[in-house]
């Protein structure tokens, strides 16, 4: 059975655990079905059952159905922690403990962690709650939670918004025999390809465990390891994968991967331009050249962009997803150009800039179309909306490299 640790959202605040005492709690995958001798025994230890609280409660509704499909058939207890107070948290976590024994249960405590605050200190501050989590100390996560906030980072309005559900979890696993926690995964909205990196929420996921050890925080550190180096063969199949899964899964399931990875290389800030192709046709192209997201994430987002966004073609279609090719264009820093002269047809992309007007070209294009240098300039003036030959005065240009790869052999 699955016992689900909730926090109050939807009611005025209370001093108390309300344990749901309902028959089953109904998803669109069907009915879970309570324990209700379980449920009966935390009520008669002190605490409330509270239906309004449980009525509209997202942070218990959205782990059933993850139970329904991990555990099919669990029966489950819900209950929702109506104050972050230690003392309160310790009663419940300890009361819990004691109805479990000789129990095989499964304690579930569902809060996301930082609200509000950019992507950089969300990162800070989620991981100074998480190691706290981990330690398996209640008064502990209560302190590195108090010294977060006290630290007024930007938009940070809360740690852990179930803060009373974490440390209720956390006293009934000690009470259970768990010694030490593992950090399993952590990520912030903005780490998604759809995220925006300057108002965030953070995810993590802890592990409470009776095996040996000390605490776990391996994804933590993997996730400030160094950023840059070359890309390897490896890299470049994962992220050629991670374009096609983008618009795949958007199209099939209306949902995004979350691009993880230790690979300093695709964490490295760097621009990139996703092509798409169909037969050997150009389906679309976007690129984004700014150095302001780690590699992985731009190549999601420009293969969304390029399959979706690109306006000279009409959005990919689910039948046609079969008959696509993915090209990824990893792009070098933009440097001035001293002149036209400096131009190296396919070695250098090429970006114009005149009269407030601006295009580009990856280094592959000019070779692609057989295009001399003049030619291709000729081309990226008509694409920035100017004249043919505009080139030959009043005009600043930047160039780049690029590491290209793609599907086709």
């Amino acid at each position: 059975m699955v016992v689900v640790l909730g926090t109050n959202h939807t009611v005025p605040p209370f001093d108390s655990v309300s344990v749901f005492q309902g028959r089953g709690v109904a998803t669109p995958l069907g009915v879970a079905t309570v324990d209700q001798p379980l449920a009966q025994a935390l009520m008669a230890s002190g605490f409330t059952y509270k239906p309004e609280a449980h009525a509209k409660e997202h942070s218990e509704e959205v782990q059933i159905p993850f139970i329904q499909v991990a555990f099919p058939g669990a029966k489950v207890v819900t209950a929702i922690v109506g104050t972050p107070d230690l003392g309160v948290a310790t009663r419940f976590g300890k009361a819990l403990a004691k109805a479990l024994e000789d129990r095989k249960a499964l304690v579930v405590a569902s809060s996301d962690l930082s609200h509000f605050p950019p992507h950089g200190e969300a990162v800070a501050a989620d991981r100074a709650t998480l190691e706290a989590v981990a330690g398996l100390d209640p008064q502990a996560v209560v302190s590195a939670i108090k010294r977060q906030m006290q630290a007024e980072r930007p938009g940070l309005e809360t740690c852990a918004c179930g803060e009373g559900a974490i440390l209720a979890a956390m006293v009934a696993a000690r009470a259970m025999g768990a010694r030490r926690g593992v950090v399993l995964s952590y990520a912030n909205s903005g780490d998604s390809l759809v995220g925006d990196w300057d108002r965030v929420v953070g995810y993590g996921s802890v592990m409470f465990t009776a095996a040996p050890g000390g605490t776990d925080t391996k994804v933590l550190e993997a996730a400030e390891a160094p950023r840059g180096g070359a890309l390897t063969e490896a890299d470049k199949a994962a992220l050629l994968k991670l374009a096609r899964s983008a618009v795949e899964r958007y199209l099939t399931t209306g949902t995004f991967p979350l691009p993880r990875t230790s690979s300093p290389a695709l964490r490295s800030m760097q621009g990139a331009f996703v092509t798409i192709k169909k037969k050997g046709d150009l389906r679309g192209c976007i690129g984004h050249m700014a150095e302001d997201m780690p590699l992985a994430q731009a190549v999601g987002r420009m293969a969304l962009a390029a399959a979706f966004e690109d306006t000279r073609f009409s959005p990919v279609r689910a039948d046609e997803l079969a008959s696509l090719e993915y090209e990824i264009s990893v792009l070098t820093p933009m440097k001035p150009a001293p002149g036209v002269g400096s131009i190296v047809v396919g070695r250098d992309g090429v970006v114009i800039q005149k009269g407030g007007r601006s295009a580009v070209f990856l280094p592959q294009v000019a070779p692609e179309q057989g295009w001399s240098r003049e030619e291709m300039l000729d081309h990226l003036c008509k694409k920035a909306g100017l004249d043919a030959g505009c080139w030959r005065s009043g005009c600043k240009f930047l160039t780049f490299q690029a590491i290209v790869f793609g599907e086709k052999k």
